[in-house]
């Protein structure tokens, strides 16, 4: 039985095959990092820990995504695949330059689409009509950094815009028809769980189709990694998390797609939380605490 709307039943009701995201990392830098706006990038950043090991700039796009289609189809060889424009920010160049990259993996074998990663303070209206005449082709989903709807925990995180921007970013990428993806931190510096619950409405308020959502991570070698070791903050146990998901969940759209509930970095990287599950025994945890919530209500 599923609690919520869950990603993996709904891409099926997409395509009539099995798909599977694929990693790009195409050599985007971010406006965060190469001093447009700031050279320190967001405070918990560090790309490395969610990059795949077959996600490396130095290879072509095509390169990537048949090193990629290796690594999965040996256990599924009839899978599709979406070519997942993940790290960094995915739209930080010219149109022409966009333009090629996508095109340039959409004519490899097997890819049916593609996901862009981004900020919500790089996408033009010029670009969100070329993907409006791409998404008439190809599947187009476009996801955005939201982070938090608290414009001054988006401060403190050096995340350089704020929410209105992120509002207007998904509003003007939804009216356009294009699929349009969110993301969100539970956990971050001066957010306790009230304030998580008082942001699931605004999210929820969205014109969002998918939701990713994940717990404050502390990586080595960010400056929140710093900030974390001079003056500790509170970060959840697993426990504690669970319950503000399960009272998030209860806030959100029936029909928004939620895609996941956490992130799992490299362990060599990680300073904490130490949870020691992985994703599908958090799930697991979070469907078997879904299951009795609504038992109580019977």
């Amino acid at each position: 039985m599923n609690y919520y709307n869950d990603f993996g039943s709904w891409i099926r009701t997409q395509f009539p095959f099995r798909v599977q995201k694929i990693s790009i990392d195409a050599g985007f830098s971010c406006p965060n990092r190469d001093g447009k706006i700031s050279s320190g990038g967001c405070t918990y950043c560090d790309n490395r820990t969610f990059n795949p090991s077959y996600c490396n700039r130095k290879k072509t796009i095509t390169e990537q995504l048949e090193e990629g289609k290796r690594f999965f189809g040996r256990k599924y060889p009839d899978m599709k695949y979406l070519a997942y424009f993940q790290a960094y920010t995915n739209t930080y160049a010219s149109l022409e330059e966009l333009r090629r990259m996508y095109e340039e993996a959409l004519r490899v074998e097997d890819i049916v689409g593609i996901v862009i990663g981004t900020r919500p303070d790089c996408v033009s209206e010029e670009l969100l009509d070329y993907l409006a005449e791409l998404n008439k082709r190809t599947f187009v989903l476009v996801e955005y950094g939201i982070e938090t709807a608290n414009d001054e925990t988006l401060l403190r995180i050096n995340r350089g815009h704020d929410f209105a921007c992120s509002r207007k970013a998904v509003e003007q990428t939804h009216v356009r028809g294009i699929l349009t993806g969110g993301h969100i931190i539970i956990g971050l510096p001066g957010e306790d769980a009230e304030e998580s619950l008082r942001q699931a409405p605004i999210i929820s308020s969205l014109p969002l189709d998918i939701l990713k959502i994940h717990q404050m991570q502390v990586i080595k070698g960010t400056r929140l990694a710093q900030q974390y070791a001079e003056h500790p903050f509170h970060v959840y146990t697993v426990e504690e998390y669970i319950e503000v998901i399960v009272g998030y969940i209860k806030l959100l759209r029936k029909d928004l797609v939620l895609e996941r509930f956490v992130s799992q970095s490299p362990a060599e990287l990680l300073i904490a939380p130490k949870w020691g599950l992985k994703n599908c025994e958090f799930t697991n945890l979070l469907n078997n605490r879904l299951k009795q919530e609504m038992e109580r209500f019977r």
